[in-house]
């Protein structure tokens, strides 16, 4: 009997090739290798960016709150975005280090980049300064004209002042908290990692570029909405590259 079953156990393990089994661990076969399948639509990716990105222009364009560059250098071309400003094609200007995005598509534009970085501050220029005549989203450029007469009543409480009031106050509101209630008459959305949402409420000199306020927020209400906000005053905010403001608001938050 013990000798029957030495004579099956051992015609078993001849039988253990031809089946593709092994009776210990083998080396894979590469046709039995795993393989993983692409994705039918993968999702744009989003990687962050290293040090900063130089290069020549050689084509740029403006919407929706962004300038789009693409930088050449040593002859590699690529796309990075930057909250609006002036440049024109041959200037050489830096990125600094942001937010890569792949197969990203701006809806403004109608176009989709293949690889695109969002700098995490303003374009400067390389070896000089920038134009100085460009009109920057500071409190000179942040002027909105607005479409018709704006009225809106003033919010309550014993931190709430009219846009008019802001400026005249600025020094002695600086760094204190502030509540302001206005119309919406333009937003940019995801400017150096905040949305800018700029309120009137009819108070104020158009002429003097004191009857809008630019408050910067994670909120993103719509142009024409009636918000109430809140937040922390800044006198002579200054991010650089000439994005310097006479007053804005800054952490807001809009109220319920």
């Amino acid at each position: 009997m013990k000798q029957l079953v030495k004579l099956l156990s051992f015609a078993w393990l001849l039988v253990l090739p031809s089946l593709g089994l092994a009776a210990g661990p083998t080396a894979p076969h590469p046709d039995n290798a795993a393989v993983t399948l692409p994705a039918a639509n993968p999702p744009a990716q989003e990687e962050k960016g290293g040090g900063a990105i130089t290069g020549k222009i050689v084509e740029t364009m403006n919407s929706g709150g962004y300038t789009y560059v693409n930088l050449e250098k040593n002859g590699k071309k690529t796309w990075v975005a930057a909250s609006e400003t002036r440049v024109k094609v041959g200037q050489e200007v830096s990125c600094p280090s942001g937010m890569n995005m792949n197969n990203f598509t701006s809806k403004t534009l109608k176009r989709t980049f293949e690889s695109i970085t969002f700098c995490n501050a303003p374009l400067d220029t390389v070896g000089g300064k920038m134009d100085t005549k460009q009109k920057s989203p500071g409190s000179k450029g942040a002027k909105v004209t607005s479409a018709g007469v704006i009225k809106v009543e003033k919010a309550s409480g014993a931190n709430a002042y009219t846009v008019g009031d802001i400026y005249k106050n600025k020094s002695k509101l600086d760094k204190k908290k502030i509540v302001v209630r206005g119309k919406v008459v333009k937003v940019s959305g995801g400017i150096m990692n905040k949305n800018w949402i700029h309120l009137q409420d009819g108070t104020g000199s158009q002429k003097k570029g004191t009857n809008n306020l630019v408050f910067t927020s994670q909120d993103l209400p719509a142009v024409g909405d009636v918000v109430t906000m809140q937040g922390i005053l800044y006198k002579d905010k200054d991010f650089g590259s000439g994005y310097k403001y006479d007053v804005i608001v800054e952490k807001a938050v809009i109220l319920k």
